[in-house]
């Protein structure tokens, strides 16, 4: 295809592939299929589209050990970010797959086939080396605990044919693809355009720092933010697109536009920085901003940094050349009330008065519902964010009660009871560890969905497991409070009030896999609140759980 000026070279797989496309879609039909998951389906797509030229498929194992090693591919393209298709060696072996092989690439979603994968080679990762070179080796960076806990054992690498685009029902007018991107640009007359990164909502300070990297290089600006995978507990972005949607009249003269990018983010700072920059010069942005912190993850446990606040600017400064896209750096932007203007931290002078409202006061001001003032972001931003993010007491939460059976006195409650989502949800599971942690699974996505429409839930399974209970409050956390209480009555005392039997039959091994009995507990390590049935009554525990939700501002006090 021909490519514009804006960004080089671009590798549309969707546009080389078109002439083939019947015949590549009956093909995935007579082949195995890899079934991808949401991260993978942000990385095909972008393989797809050119969003990751040179890319033309997943990694093999030269180009992976390259990129891991050097930031480059074998043949020397500069590439800072690993971008691997990842499956367990038993699923290989089930579906036959080696090298010279090919296999359907099938949307988890909707079943539909997008692609299919000529196999260069299939290999074993080194992921300590991963996480070091690429992440920076801290144990609690959240793509090193992806490598180590969600990632499958093994990288398959290879070409990619593209059949069809993936199917996207949101914000589709906004949806372009690097080829579209370059031909809207074209139209509008544009030749010197500002990408900026975003995963969170914009305000005034966002807008003041685009609008002056554009007139610096009269340029126009492209809001480019990511809705594939950000960081776990990011404002949603359908929120996020309704704020830039609103932001959007703010800038002058039309001088921006607004385009959303599918991608899934590793929070990987300054590879990340390399890897946005390569990816907006392929959407053909000729500047990039790099800011504060670039798509680092923030602090970890001991309250330090990941990332040093401007490596991400020294890294992307170190290949400009090669990047062929302008960086501009930006340093935090403060307001200064006297002049009620906003300038870049190194332009202030020392003693000069200062506003701030930190993400942590802000979520704190939406929470209460308290004065968000204009100076730090616009009405009707504002509003979006209220509309999406009501007051504490009106916002959904999760209890999630674990113990040992009968724990809890047998006083019924009315939501998501273990027994009840057993016979409905999960009836075909059976009580080994991996059908116990399916079963939580499930409760836990039903209470997020229910959390998420601002009702009250109390969920009451065994939930024996740690790392399960750890993965279900994760899963919740995302949309609402979720408060583990540890029902910490002992085993002797709820197997002696147990009124059913079912500790009895049990013991006489009628019941297998029974939770106390021949299969183990792990007591909370940590829980929002710890009762005991055998030391309180029921009405003082119910009373304590009022007190914490209460202390938390999710009960109307009105």
């Amino acid at each position: 295809m021909a490519n514009p000026p804006h960004g080089g070279v671009l590798k549309d797989l969707l546009a080389r592939d078109h002439a083939k496309r019947a015949d590549l879609a009956a093909e995935a039909e007579t082949l195995p299929a890899i079934v991808l998951t949401e991260r993978q389906l942000c990385d095909l797509e972008l393989i797809m589209t050119g969003g990751f030229s040179p890319l033309e498929g997943f990694m093999n194992e030269k180009d992976y050990n390259s990129v891991v090693k050097d930031l480059r591919l074998a043949d020397g393209s500069l590439f800072s970010m690993p971008i691997c298709l990842d499956l367990n060696e038993d699923k290989i072996e089930k579906l036959g797959l080696k090298p010279g092989a090919r296999a359907t690439l099938r949307d988890f979603r909707d079943d539909r086939n997008l692609a299919i994968i000529t196999i260069d080679d299939i290999y074993k990762p080194d992921k300590e080396e991963e996480g070091h070179r690429v992440f920076g080796g801290d144990p609690e960076h959240p793509a090193i605990k992806y490598l180590h806990t969600t990632a499958r054992s093994h990288y398959i690498g290879g070409a990619i044919q593209a059949i069809t685009r993936l199917n996207h029902y949101d914000y589709v007018a906004l949806r372009y693809t690097p080829a579209e991107l370059r031909v809207h640009f074209e139209k509008l007359g544009w030749s010197r355009v500002v990408a900026f990164q975003t995963r969170n909502p914009m305000h005034r300070a966002h807008r003041e720092l685009t609008v002056r990297a554009a007139r610096a290089r009269q340029a126009n600006v492209l809001i480019h933010p990511v809705v594939g995978l950000t960081k776990p507990g990011d404002i949603d972005h359908f929120t996020r697109v309704r704020v830039y949607q609103a932001l959007l009249p703010r800038y002058p003269n039309g001088m921006a536009v607004l385009g959303l990018l599918p991608l899934a983010m590793r929070m990987g700072g300054p590879r990340e920085a390399i890897w946005h920059a390569i990816i907006r010069k392929n959407h053909g942005a000729t500047h990039f901003i790099v800011g504060r912190d670039h798509a680092g993850p923030g602090k970890n446990s001991s309250g330090k940094d990941f990332y040093g606040a401007y490596d991400a600017q020294y890294a992307v400064e170190k290949y400009r050349e090669e990047l062929g896209i302008e960086v501009v750096p930006f340093q935090q932007m403060i307001y200064l009330p006297d002049s009620d203007e906003y300038r870049p931290d190194d332009e202030v002078e020392k003693g000069v008065r200062t506003l701030n409202i930190s993400g942590t006061e802000l979520r704190s001001r939406l929470r209460s519902g308290k004065d968000i003032p204009e100076w730090f972001s616009y009405p009707e931003v504002v509003r979006v964010l209220r509309e999406s993010h009501p007051p504490r007491f009106k916002q959904g939460f999760t209890v999630f009660l674990t113990g040992y059976q009968n724990s809890a006195g047998g006083r019924p409650v009315s939501l998501l009871l273990g027994e009840t989502v057993r016979s409905g949800l999960s009836s075909e599971l059976g009580f080994s560890r991996e059908d116990r942690h399916k079963n939580i699974q499930r409760i836990a996505f039903v209470a997020s969905e229910l959390t998420k429409a601002g009702a009250a839930v109390i969920c009451a399974p065994i939930a024996p497991f740690e790392s399960s209970r750890a993965s279900a409050r994760e899963t919740v956390a995302q949309h609402g409070s979720f408060y583990l209480v540890h029902v910490a009555t002992s085993l002797e005392y709820s197997e002696k009030t147990d009124k059913r039997g079912v500790y009895a039959r049990a013991r006489r091994g009628e019941i297998k896999g029974f939770t106390g009995v021949d299969d183990p507990y792990e007591a909370p390590e940590q829980c929002d609140l710890k009762v005991d049935l055998e030391q309180d009554s029921v009405r003082s525990v119910v009373h304590q759980i009022v007190l914490m939700l209460e202390s938390g501002g999710l009960l109307d006090q009105m």
